[in-house]
């Protein structure tokens, strides 16, 4: 058992960067009964998906599952803390940011076989006014039966437990002038189904009591990996038939179930790329992305 701590000690340190180098192997399938799940949920008038259509952007994390034994949750609702990834014992989890890049000439489908090779690449601490904040860098590689689909950079910061009268970074005003804008409510609903559909057990996205008794949050905390999907699912309602090379996206800001979010993208005048972000009901952003275009 991880016994949590708001600190980290140059042993602990050394211990938890050791897992530098791990890996790990997993196979699954692109089943289609994800595919008009998660379509649905983003209220998208897609076709049912048929066997050997091209998997939107960012769909893969409908896949590679953790489905660990309800003996092995933690209180939080994640799995305790060890094995591939190492046994942080500072208290809050957060995905913070990715970038990935899809080979084109071999695009995930439907139906397709997958097998995802992991590995913990680095493991740096950082020490912040709030705290010690550690962050995790996760490296996946994606092959269908014909080669490498996707290369994926993940990281994961995990940080010291809220304090009371702790002052939160300053926010930075997202721009409204977008020509491309959608506004989403992520209510309790659509964050229940979005933990259904990837297995996610994390208490601050269903549990309104834990969420503001235990962590602090003034609500349900919208999945960040939800975010960056209506993102991607903003480029598509806009260009239909876009290929998504490149996507790399930082969260910068938590937002919750209780307000609207709003999606906004702006192309570039060459057509190729585009930046992309969120906004909370206050205005200020919580996400940004950069999209890559074949």
């Amino acid at each position: 058992m991880t016994l949590l701590t708001d600190t980290l000690d140059s042993a602990t340190l050394a211990h938890l960067q050791s897992w530098t180098g791990r890996t790990e192997t997993f196979v699954d399938q692109a089943a289609p009964t994800q595919v008009r799940s998660l379509s649905a949920t983003l209220d998208s008038e897609d076709s049912a998906p048929g066997l050997g259509d091209a998997l939107p952007a960012l769909w893969h994390w409908l896949y590679f599952l953790p489905q660990h034994r309800q003996s092995e949750i933690g209180p939080d609702g994640h799995a305790r803390r060890g094995g591939f990834l190492p046994p942080v014992p500072l208290p809050r989890r957060m995905w913070a940011g990715g970038r990935l890049h899809w080979q084109v000439v071999n695009p995930l489908r439907v139906g397709d076989a997958l097998r995802r090779v992991s590995s913990i690449e680095s493991v740096t601490l950082k020490r912040g006014r709030s705290g010690d904040l550690l962050f995790v860098l996760v490296r996946h590689a994606i092959f269908n039966d014909t080669g490498l689909c996707l290369t994926e950079e993940h990281d994961i910061v995990y940080r010291a437990a809220a304090q009371a009268g702790e002052a939160a970074p300053a926010p930075i005003a997202a721009d409204q002038r977008a020509p491309w804008q959608r506004e989403v409510l992520a209510d309790a609903v659509l964050l229940f189904r979005y933990s259904a559909l990837t297995f996610n057990s994390h208490r601050i996205h269903y549990d309104r009591s834990y969420a503001t008794q235990e962590e602090g949050y003034p609500g349900l905390v919208v999945h960040g990996p939800l975010i960056a999907t209506l993102l991607l699912d903003l480029v598509r309602r806009h260009l239909p038939g876009a290929t998504i090379e490149q996507f790399s996206f930082k969260a910068l800001r938590p937002t919750f179930d209780q307000h609207p979010l709003r999606l906004h993208g702006q192309p570039a005048p060459d057509g190729r790329s585009l930046r992309v972000w969120a906004s909370d009901h206050e205005g200020w952003l919580i996400m940004q992305g950069d999209v890559a275009l074949s």
